[in-house]
């Protein structure tokens, strides 16, 4: 047996938090110009949710075959994949938003880049679970604070480019073309194949039990809730500070900066929270912080608390998806399943739910609409239980 603490497993921890930033890193590249995409397209509110459900629509399509397909050739190959899809789906959303000015084109490179990011998320979380099996201590916060670092310096690299007027094709596809060269080494560090298949034997059968599991849905219900509480920040949080405070489109990309900032250190001090007081204590603690956030945003109309209420809507936000892939592998015999459900549940309202809210920003603007989240994460608090340890681990260093 490969101990949690040998080079193999440590080169995979190493290779997995580096895929998470490159995926984290894609995607704020894309969000950070979502503004600029808004205003080249001509686009209302209402449209441009329109526009973004086709990433969600591609990602739906592929989350449901990930799980399979990452049974039959394994994570790795399945991440270089998505990565690959994904690169080519940004470089489309460049040409159609930055070039052609086309909607339909832009829709198109968006569906295309869902399917490439619903692909590599799912693989990349997988193969996160077998890690933390086999280093046998809480460590997927850290895999998802890989993925904040990534949109940290996506965002910023965004509202850069952003802000010097960088066109669309020079600054997405150099992104493409960074993380699609990276991805390719990286994979090959993972899990060996025999590891993974012998320590997770499920990966080759379940998938459809796992979908009438009680614990496992409800852990999915409470992971639905948080990931549409990040999700959303990821969609529109520079859009509503652009529309509900008329600031420079490059502030409002500066606000969501911030955001991934704090959802980062939460994430990386997460872990010690967990170990320390359990996942459920931590879990409504953050959910706490992230609703006060979100009122202080829509309400606090002072450029200070308005700071102050994206600090805690990004710490409220950070655990809730890591956590609860976290908890889905607690049982290893059938963790490749369970996460992918988990996952899947997380990922449709990740994607999914943010570009519903621009139907509801026509009606009632930007900043109201994210009011929904607040309401959302009440009943959702009721089923932060489920996540609850089934049995301690042996921790080994490392």
């Amino acid at each position: 047996m490969v101990t949690g603490t040998s080079g193999p497993t440590l080169a995979a921890r190493n290779a997995v938090a580096a895929v998470f930033a490159l995926n984290g890193f894609c995607f704020a590249s894309w969000v950070s110009r979502i503004p600029d995409a808004r205003e080249r397209l001509d686009l209302s509110n209402g449209q441009l949710g329109l526009l973004l459900l086709a990433l969600s629509v591609g990602s739906l399509l592929a989350l449901p075959l990930t799980g399979a397909l990452v049974n039959r050739v394994g994570a790795a190959r399945v991440v270089l994949i998505g990565a690959c899809v994904d690169g080519v789906g940004l470089v489309l959303v460049a040409l159609g938003a930055g070039v052609f000015e086309h909607t339909a084109v832009t829709a198109a490179g968006l569906l295309l880049y869902g399917i490439g990011t619903g692909t590599w998320d799912v693989a990349m979380n997988v193969e996160g679970a077998a890690v933390e099996h086999e280093l046998a201590r809480t460590i997927m916060p850290r895999f998802h604070a890989g993925f904040s670092l990534g949109t940290v310096a996506g965002a910023l690299l965004g509202a850069l480019a952003a802000g010097l007027h960088l066109p669309m094709p020079v600054h997405l596809g150099a992104v493409a073309l960074f993380a699609v060269c990276l991805v390719g080494p990286l994979v090959r560090r993972f899990l060996p194949r025999a590891l993974e298949e012998g320590e997770l034997p499920d990966r080759s059968g379940s998938a459809l039990g796992a979908w009438t599991e009680p614990r496992t849905l409800l852990i999915g219900l409470m992971v639905l809730a948080l990931a549409l509480t990040e999700g959303t920040a990821n969609d529109w949080l520079a859009v509503a500070l652009v529309d509900g405070y008329d600031v420079e489109h490059w502030v409002g990309v500066a606000g969501f900066a911030l955001f991934v900032t704090a959802m980062t250190v939460g994430r990386f001090w997460g872990s010690r929270l967990i170990d320390r007081h359990g996942r459920v204590g931590v879990l409504w603690s953050t959910m706490l912080a992230a609703g006060a956030g979100l009122l202080l945003i829509v309400f606090g109309g002072h450029p200070a608390l308005v700071v102050s209420g994206i600090l805690l809507w990004g710490l409220g936000a950070s655990l809730g998806f890591p956590v609860g892939m976290s908890a889905a592998a607690d049982d290893p015999e059938h963790a490749a399943s369970r996460v992918s459900v988990v996952s899947t549940i997380g990922y449709t309202a990740f994607l999914a739910g943010p570009p519903l809210l621009g139907f509801l920003a026509e009606e009632v603007g930007t900043l109201r609409a994210l009011l929904v989240v607040v309401v959302l994460l009440v009943p959702s608090a009721f089923v932060v239980p489920a996540a609850r340890e089934s049995g301690r681990r042996e921790v080994r260093p490392g």
